[in-house]
């Protein structure tokens, strides 16, 4: 079974940056769009961002004009570039691949911790 592998996070005061980056540890083919949700503690999870597989993104509005999704095709990975962090941005992130066909199937990571002190 393909994983996601998940990596940068951590430990950063508010005002600093984090880049998450996000890696199958196999092949998947036919994948729709990319994603990072995350979970704070006694909150639902949320979609932070998305790119599509013909480079379309969106943000959540609390994450617009701060942090920046990309892919890196070459190794079929997403990154997730985390800017001016606030205290709120606290939570666990997790990254998600979306495949259409031939059904639909979200692969998820396990997860990386995000904490920003004030």
């Amino acid at each position: 079974q393909v994983q996601l592998v998940e990596s940068g996070g951590g430990l950063v005061q508010a005002g600093g940056s984090l880049r998450l980056s996000c890696a199958p540890s196999g092949s998947i083919f036919s994948i729709n769009s990319m994603g990072w949700y995350r979970r704070a503690p006694g909150k639902q999870r949320e979609l932070v961002a998305r790119i599509t597989s013909g480079g379309t993104t969106n943000y959540a509005d609390s994450v617009k004009g701060r942090f920046t999704i990309s892919r890196d095709n070459a190794k079929n990975a997403v990154l997730l570039q985390m800017n001016s962090l606030k205290a709120e941005d606290t939570a666990i992130y997790y990254c998600n691949y979306r495949v259409l066909v031939p059904v639909e199937y979200d692969y998820w990571g396990q997860g990386t911790q995000v904490t920003v002190t004030s």
